[in-house]
């Protein structure tokens, strides 16, 4: 790898972790779909429930950085997700204009069964890696995204 490359040309796809990680994740996405389809749910769904399942009671734009979606796709999703009894909203407490996302029995129901596939995928992802690389990755990565976050969590 070229320790200053002048463009990505030079650096190569290979080796540039933006694409790495776009490609790994677009791969872990994908294996999902079928039983994403399943429940009749979209990727932004899924990680809207993932979110709302370790962190429930958010406000609609925490949960969108979560998430990591655009607020106006996140609306959206979360309009099916109320349409399907997965989630609830309702205006925050102490901002009247902002709402907080919490998920209902049944979208608890639906992260389980989508959960073993969740996990099932990301394993698969870490063949062959040890656990000392995976734990340093983990710790590379969340240095990386307090490097460029933009919120305080």
């Amino acid at each position: 790898m070229t320790s200053d490359p002048e463009n990505l040309s030079a650096l190569g796809l290979e080796n540039y972790v933006p694409y790495l990680m776009n490609r790994i994740m677009g791969r872990y996405n994908s294996a999902l779909s079928t039983e994403i389809s399943a429940l009749g749910l979209s990727t932004p769904k899924l990680r809207a429930l993932a979110v709302l399942s370790v962190q429930d009671d958010l406000l609609i734009r925490e949960l969108a950085v979560y998430a990591v979606i655009e607020q106006s796709t996140l609306s959206r999703a979360l309009d099916g997700l109320e349409q399907d009894g997965l989630v609830q909203r309702a205006p925050d407490k102490s901002d009247g204009r902002a709402f907080r996302v919490k998920l209902t029995q049944a979208g608890h129901d639906a992260h389980a069964r989508l959960w073993p596939h969740m996990m099932q995928a990301s394993e698969a992802m870490f063949t062959g890696i040890s656990k000392a690389e995976r734990e340093a990755l983990t710790v590379t990565l969340q240095k990386m995204l307090r490097n460029i976050r933009k919120h305080d969590f």
